[in-house]
């Protein structure tokens, strides 16, 4: 579910009672939308606070998940070390039922004396901003600079620029659930019409309530989601206040239970307190705090995000080249086609040279007996009235030897446009297990070394290249397992590292990693050699297939042809393994 304002506002309690009184250490900004916080804690020792504005899944949060940071902090980031570097967290807070958190903070300026700041993190959707105030709360900077705009209305009529005065985002037309007695409820929801479903009634009333959450209150009241209140009777309807009561009870009370909702496996939604109205559909687990809850909810989701925003220079210029060499295939494939009925050119110059005879300067077209024809039919051969007849016999012959000629030619280049295919198809497959900016950076190397990408300047061209550690693994028994992530580190792995004994995988036919069974001398157990098979299937394109062919053999039958682009192998004397992707499996064996 979305952060509602009450979920947030036990999110809230958890960061007020385990940052407040401590000292910002260091500060990054490990992607577009997100702020790290390294904070000094007098009672819970060094924590790391995290701020996304990412208009997905804005939050705040306690995180242990390590993010890498870019080479050069942006700018943003360089204003908050300068305004906060040091400075001491005074306070948590959440205005009224709001999507906002506002952190207080003392530090010292220019001059070296104390002042107050104030970060703001709205978390409204795709409005969501992270706000640096000064101590008489005008902006200092913003995460995402807003203009308004003429004839606009809701919170784009707010200007959110340095200089400009700060305001919270304008309060939506409902009410204060906490705010309001026994009955006013009771007067509020006779009023409602009764055809109204019990859980949409409470969502457009009051401010606060996610749709999940009155979805459960309407299902405690009436044993469904979408019961109408004609429905429920006197009897639900009471049921209905007094579940919404009990819930503003706990939130009053700080009566918070993270609970993680999973479906298939996966982790699906999540809320603050125990939900029934999945039944055994869905399985819910407890969480000691929200922010480890948070960690495990968003951390495969968020990674592909990050590495989509930092990879998209790359997915566009990389998918522009696969599409153009898929459309240069398709031309010279059509051209094939049109050489295949060659020999029909070379007959009809046998033709004209036995008819010489018949034929005279400025004819457009003889008619005779086709002698290469089974019944003996006659056949109209057209002819270029400025040209002699032993001219437009040699026309003839010279169009077949052309055309045997460019079957040759495009006989070989669509076996090298079909590799570069093959080739660009791999890159594509590889920029999504990357797990950072060295990981990306490791392509565009292998992209510019391919001649996909411009060199970079000379003076960038001096910077040190980049290399990343494929990923490792350990099978039930023990053995080392690495996966690559790229095509040069598949390159790596296959030549570079493994011996001619360990064990080579890779799905057949199929892009994906080369991955690699490190047998340490001895003869690897089945069960070793099938949890790297699964491996093999589940970082390829094949991942969400039910039964993948995965080949493997000892690395000793794996060569490289000469020329052949990075990640491009030939293998022999191998066998092959049906497995099924699991991505469960990788979790459980991955050596972080």
């Amino acid at each position: 579910m979305p952060l509602d304002a009450l979920c947030l506002s036990g999110l809230v309690r958890e960061l007020d009672g385990t940052v407040t009184g401590g000292k910002l250490d260091k500060i990054y900004q490990p992607g577009r939308d997100e702020v790290l916080f390294a904070v000094r804690t007098p009672g819970h020792g060094n924590v790391r606070l995290l701020l996304s504005a990412n208009p997905n899944h804005p939050r705040p949060q306690l995180t242990r998940l390590s993010r890498e940071n870019p080479d050069k902090p942006p700018m943003f980031c360089m204003l908050l070390r300068k305004h906060l570097s040091g400075a001491r967290l005074l306070s948590v807070e959440q205005p009224g039922l709001e999507r906002v958190v506002i952190f207080t903070l003392e530090s010292l300026n220019e001059l070296g004396d104390r002042v107050e700041r104030k970060l703001v993190l709205e978390a409204i959707g795709r409005r969501s901003n992270l706000i640096l105030l000064d101590e008489s709360g005008r902006i200092l900077d913003c995460m995402r600079r807003v203009e308004s705009t003429l004839g606009s209305s809701g919170p784009q009529q707010r200007t959110l620029l340095p200089g400009m005065f700060y305001q919270l985002p304008p309060a939506q037309a409902k009410l204060d659930p906490m705010t309001q007695s026994r009955e006013d409820l009771e007067r509020l929801l006779s009023a409602a019409p009764e055809e109204a479903q019990g859980d949409k009634w409470l969502l457009d009333t009051f401010n606060g309530l996610s749709p999940l959450v009155c979805r459960e209150l309407n299902f405690q009241a009436g044993g469904a989601t979408d019961a109408r209140l004609n429905i429920l009777g006197p009897e639900g309807r009471a049921r209905l206040l007094d579940g919404l009561e009990a819930l503003l009870d706990r939130a009053r009370r700080h009566d918070f239970a993270p609970t993680l909702l999973s479906r298939d496996g996966a982790p699906w939604d999540f809320t603050f307190f125990p939900v029934g109205q999945y039944g055994p559909l869905v399985e819910t687990a407890p969480f000691p705090t929200f922010s480890e809850l948070l960690d495990l909810f968003y951390e495969q989701r968020e990674h592909l995000e990050r590495v989509k925003q930092r990879g998209q220079d790359l997915i566009r210029s990389v998918t522009t080249a696969r599409d153009r060499t898929a459309r240069k295939i398709a031309h010279q494939e059509q051209e094939l086609e049109a050489t295949r009925d060659r020999e029909r050119l070379r007959e009809l110059g046998d033709i004209l040279t036995s008819n010489f005879y018949q034929m005279e300067r400025g004819m457009a077209r003889l008619r005779t007996v086709d002698f290469y024809d089974p019944d003996g039919k006659e056949v109209d051969i057209k002819l270029d009235p400025l040209l002699t007849p032993q001219q437009n016999a040699a026309k003839y012959y010279k169009e077949y030897n052309k055309a045997k000629t460019a079957e040759t030619v495009l006989t070989q280049q669509l076996e090298k446009n079909r590799r570069e295919l093959d080739y660009l198809n791999s890159v594509l497959d590889t920029i999504p297990l990357a797990e950072g900016e060295r990981d990306l950076q490791e392509i565009r190397q292998e992209l510019t070394d391919t001649g996909y990408l411009r060199r970079p300047s000379k003076a960038r061209s001096r910077e040190k290249r980049v290399s990343s550690k494929p990923m490792e693994f350990r099978s039930s028994s023990g053995l080392r397992i690495s996966v690559g992530k790229n095509n040069t580190q598949n390159d790596l792995l296959t030549y570079k590292q493994a011996f001619k004994s360990d064990i080579w995988f890779h799905t057949q036919k199929i892009h994906g990693s080369h991955v690699i069974l490190w047998t340490e001398g001895r003869e690897p157990d089945l069960q070793s050699v099938h949890e790297a098979a699964c491996l093999a299937a589940w970082f390829s394109q094949a991942r969400e297939s039910s039964k993948v062919p995965v080949d493997y053999t000892p690395v000793k039958y794996v060569k490289k042809p000469n020329g052949a682009r990075p990640g491009m192998v030939i293998y022999t004397t191998y066998e092959t393994a049906w497995v099924t992707p699991d991505g469960e499996l990788a979790k459980k064996l991955r050596v972080r």
